[in-house]
């Protein structure tokens, strides 16, 4: 006599990802992601990086048929906080670029520094000035490792950019 064990259909605890065309999850940005593409765009990535990084961020969301009506819907709207936040970021890398920091630091005689000086401390000079940049802002080739004068990039945004004058000088001695 065979028995047979009563099989519980198993019912998925999240929605399955619609598939692309390449085999990729397809997703709707909200906001911009470096790299992969603008709010409003479909994007198709990764499983692993749909599930890990832009879902559980709130940089993503499933692509629908609703979704892309809103997105289509408000693509002027989006547009134009994007123009304002554009010229916003603009203006600020205007007056960075005018601005010349100083950034003290010990070094010997010769003008070489005990340590170096990086875009953190890059950074606090231009916080201390009023500007909000983050350290990822901040694009050097290297560490400053002398005094001197040097000319930093600083990206805002992928379209922003400015140079910015930084002296890196002796440390006042006690």
């Amino acid at each position: 006599m065979t028995t047979t064990k009563a099989t519980k259909k198993r019912t998925p605890r999240f929605p399955r990802l619609p598939k692309g065309p390449n085999g990729g999850i397809q997703l709707m940005l909200i906001q911009n992601v470096e790299h992969l593409g603008k709010a409003g765009e479909i994007v198709e990535v990764k499983p692993g990086h749909a599930n890990n990084y832009l879902l559980p961020e709130g940089l993503a969301i499933i692509s629908n048929e609703h979704h892309k009506r809103m997105v289509e819907k408000h693509r002027a709207k989006l547009l134009e906080l994007e123009r304002k936040r554009l010229s916003d970021l603009r203006s600020q890398a205007d007056q960075i670029g005018k601005q010349s920091i100083n950034v003290e630091a010990n070094a010997n005689e010769e003008g070489h520094l005990y340590g170096s000086v990086g875009s953190a401390e890059i950074v606090a000079a231009l916080r201390a000035n009023g500007y909000q940049v983050g350290p990822d802002n901040v694009k050097l080739d290297g560490v400053l490792k002398e005094l001197g004068l040097y000319t930093v990039k600083i990206q805002l945004h992928p379209e922003v950019t400015t140079d910015l004058k930084v002296w890196v000088v002796p440390a006042a001695s006690n």
